[in-house]
């Protein structure tokens, strides 16, 4: 499957190594835009769009296929190598594409997320938006009050509102049914990649406050990452690249460039 992208290049070169990114569940390429404007100066970057998100194709989800719609997308635009940035459930894609095509990538970079099974607090939330039928929203300001009343929380309803086209009714552009069938799998990790290894630089970036990644997680990383760096972000979250944007921009940039 060849995914939607935003490439991003300012370094003035065409020959600039090229970063790869990954969004989230209820995410996007676009969602990228602040790691984007921060890596582009020094590198060509590519932020994909996964599929049942943003502007690429709907089918059901699983990481061996999503990590080979990473590898197509990337023949299409003619990478043969790359450092991948992934977030959640764009990091354990990019770990997933990073160990079935180990020789294409050079450094793998994951926030907030393990090789492991987890449980995403949006999984009720996947639930109830399916189940709730979407009413006729005329404005995105509808829209945010809409999910702001459903959520109680404005910034989950600024990303998802995102997928939402107003209209009578309003319409999903985003791959609901194939998201919520798939929760399981999102949350979970595959048996296929068991004795797998990658031996590349790695960095895992956790948030302080995040339940994601757990002292109990840092064996089972370095399980499939021998030479992965573990580091925190005090006092952020689940989105820390979005909460704390300087710290961790830092902390990707050092990585990356060295």
């Amino acid at each position: 499957m060849q995914l939607a992208s935003i490439v991003r290049n300012e370094t003035g070169v065409d020959n600039a190594p090229t970063v790869v990114m990954l969004h989230g569940v209820f995410g996007r390429a676009r969602n990228l835009g602040i790691l984007q404007r921060a890596l582009s100066p020094y590198f060509n970057t590519v932020a994909f769009d996964l599929r049942c998100h943003g502007d690429s194709p709907h089918a059901p989800i699983s990481y061996p296929e999503m990590a080979k719609d990473v590898l197509e997308s990337m023949d299409a635009l003619g990478i043969q190598d790359a450092h991948i940035v992934g977030h959640s459930m764009g990091g354990k894609t990019a770990m997933a594409t990073v160990l079935t095509a180990p020789d294409r990538f050079r450094k793998l970079l994951v926030a907030d997320i393990a090789p492991d099974i987890m449980i995403h607090g949006q999984h009720d939330l996947a639930q109830q938006l399916y189940h709730t039928p979407l009413p006729t929203l005329n404005s995105h300001a509808e829209i945010r009050k809409f999910l702001h009343d459903l959520t109680e929380d404005p910034s989950v309803g600024e990303l998802i509102a995102q997928h939402i086209t107003p209209g009578d009714p309003a319409k999903w552009n985003i791959g609901v049914t194939d998201i919520v069938a798939s929760f399981p799998v999102i949350q979970a990790w595959p048996d296929a990649f068991d004795g797998k290894t990658w031996d590349g630089p790695a960095l895992f970036i956790r948030g302080g406050n995040s339940p994601y990644i757990k002292p109990q997680h840092h064996d089972v990383i370095r399980g499939y990452f021998p030479g992965a760096d573990i580091k925190t972000i005090p006092n952020t979250g689940h989105w820390l690249h979005v909460e704390d944007p300087t710290n961790f921009n830092a902390m990707m940039l050092e990585f990356l460039r060295d």
